[in-house]
Formats: C-alpha cells, sequence, structure tokens
C-alpha cells in the first residue's frame, strides 16, 4: 500500500508512474550482508580455473592464480551471491553462500606423496586481499574458514599444505593459544580422553556441524580430519587425540 502510494503521487499526468527514491537518509541500524570468507584450492591451472569459474554453474568472488607475481580476478561482485560454499554449515548458520565471499587459490590439491604447497607471493597477495575484505566487512576473526571447515563431510579444501598460522600470525583468521596446550595435553595424557559425546560437542562449540550421536563414527572423523587440517596439519587422520583436544580446549 505504501508503495502504492508513493507510485500514485508520482504519476506524471497522462503517463506511466515514475518512482523516485530518496537517498539523502540512511538508517544507522545496518551492517554488511557479509559475514564469513571461505577460503579454496581450484585443482585446476589457472586458464581452467577461469574457465570453470566464469563458465560453468561455480563461481568465486575472487581468484588468485599461480603467476609471478600472482594476480587477482574479482569474477563476482562482493554485494552478489557466487556458488562457492555449497551445502554448508558454521555455527549452526547454513546457506552460506548468501552472507560470504569466497576466494579461490589456484594450486593442484593433493599430490602424489602429499599436497601441493602454496607460494608464498600466493599468500602475500591473500593476506593483502583478505585484510581489505575482512575491514570493509568487519569479519569476525572465526568467520575466516576452509571449505572444509564449513563442509567437512564433502571437502578438504584448502588442505593441509594451507598455511593457517601464517595468516593468524597477520591478524588474519581464529588461532588457538599456544602457552595453553602443553599443559591442556598433559592432562589428556594423564587422565585419559573423554568420551566422544563430549568431544562431539566441543566440536560443535568451536563451529563445526558435528553428529551428535556419542560415536566415533566416520562422519565424526572427518570433521576431526577438518579441523587437524586448520589446526594441526602436521597429523590430519581423524583421531581424536590428547594434542587434538588440547589444541581445541584452547581456542578462543
Amino acid at each position: 500500500m505504501v508503495l502504492g502510494a508513493i507510485l500514485a503521487g508520482c504519476t506524471a499526468p497522462g503517463g506511466p508512474a515514475r518512482l523516485e527514491i530518496d537517498r539523502s537518509i540512511q538508517a544507522v541500524s545496518q551492517s554488511s550482508r557479509v559475514s564469513f570468507v571461505v577460503l579454496h584450492y581450484t585443482v585446476a591451472d589457472t586458464p581452467r580455473s577461469l574457465e570453470i569459474l566464469s563458465r560453468q554453474n561455480v563461481s568465486s568472488h575472487y581468484l588468485i592464480t599461480d603467476e609471478t607475481p600472482p594476480r587477482v580476478y574479482q569474477l563476482v561482485d562482493e554485494s552478489r551471491r557466487a556458488w562457492h560454499a555449497g551445502q554448508s554449515e558454521w555455527y549452526g548458520r547454513s546457506d552460506l553462500n548468501a552472507a560470504s565471499i569466497g576466494v579461490e587459490i589456484v594450486n593442484p590439491g593433493p599430490v602424489e606423496g602429499g599436497w601441493a604447497p602454496y607460494s608464498d607471493a600466493q599468500i602475500e597477495t591473500l593476506i593483502l586481499l583478505l585484510r581489505d575484505v575482512i575491514s570493509r566487512h568487519q569479519i569476525h576473526a572465526r568467520n575466516v574458514v576452509a571449505h572444509s571447515d564449513i563442509a567437512p563431510q564433502r571437502k578438504q579444501d584448502p588442505g593441509p599444505a594451507f598455511p593457517w598460522k601464517r595468516l593468524a600470525e597477520t591478524g588474519i583468521g581464529r588461532w588457538y593459544d599456544e602457552s595453553k596446550v602443553a599443559g591442556l595435553k598433559a592432562d589428556y595424557q594423564r587422565k585419559g580422553l573423554p568420551p566422544v559425546a563430549v568431544i562431539q560437542e566441543k566440536l560443535r562449540r568451536a563451529g563445526y556441524a558435528t553428529p551428535q550421536s556419542g560415536v566415533l563414527d566416520e562422519a565424526t572423523r572427518r570433521v576431526l580430519r577438518a579441523f587437524q587440517m586448520h589446526y594441526r596439519p602436521a597429523r590430519h587422520d581423524g583421531e581424536p587425540d590428547a594434542e587434538t583436544l588440547a589444541i581445541l580446549d584452547a581456542l578462543p
């Protein structure tokens, strides 16, 4: 009814309705639609990655190439939804495509004998990009995440070779209090690990969509593996152990 009244007031004599919008007053109660940054690897070279992300049924806001120096492509405007997260959840929120910025990094991912490293130049470029994005959208540290963090049952990118600690040292993303880990680990080694249900609840409180079954099933192991790839990449077998639990407890 309000819009109808506006249109009626803007109707030119003998002509069609004309909508005029006054934007001189802006509400103070607002914020960015963007609450998350999701990082990916492409598992393809730069030309193929550009083709996939610009012409197929998947996209990201940004692509960082493996050229020297790396080039940053913006493929989707930040005001629009990119199709990069898929079925996902973080801290109970789903449909992360609607509230995230997706960043793809050209990297082959798993290779024979291990995982392909990211170049220093790629990471430095990524840091510059993320500082800008995080500052403009006021994104919380815990919401700078891996694709594997938000979709642990089906994704493993950007993989254990991705240097999350290096980003954290520049103030990007969440990291654990390393000064607490040795003592917490010793406590678990002395007392034993808690029941699986307690471990699942700890993972849930850390943001991960985790089964609450009390059973160390394959789905729970995948969540543990995603957590380990992010915070303890030297060993990411999906097995609960004293160090993994200590790191989990030392998260802010």
